[in-house]
C-alpha cells in the first residue's frame, strides 16, 4: 500500500467509522477490523493498543443501545 496523506487519511476514516453490519458475521467483521488495522501498519502509520480496544468495542454497539444509554430512567 503506498504512503501518502490521503491513503492514511482514507484508512484512519474507515477505521474511525468502522460499524458492525447486521449482514455480516461478527468472524467477517473481525477479519475486516484487522485488515484495516494492517493496512494502517504498513504505511507505519500507528494507533495505540487501547485505542483499537475502544474502537472495535464501540464498532459492536448499535444505535438502539446508545439511545437507550444515553435515555433517563425513572425510579
Amino acid at each position: 500500500m503506498t504512503k501518502s496523506i490521503e491513503n492514511c487519511l482514507h484508512l484512519k476514516k474507515r477505521l474511525y467509522r468502522f460499524q458492525l453490519k447486521k449482514e455480516i458475521s461478527i468472524g467477517e467483521h473481525m477479519n475486516n477490523y484487522t485488515k484495516i488495522l494492517a493496512n494502517l501498519a504498513n504505511v507505519e502509520e500507528g494507533i495505540k493498543e487501547e485505542d483499537k480496544a475502544l474502537i472495535l468495542l464501540n464498532s459492536l454497539m448499535d444505535d438502539e443501545y446508545e439511545t437507550s444509554e444515553s435515555t433517563p430512567r425513572e425510579g
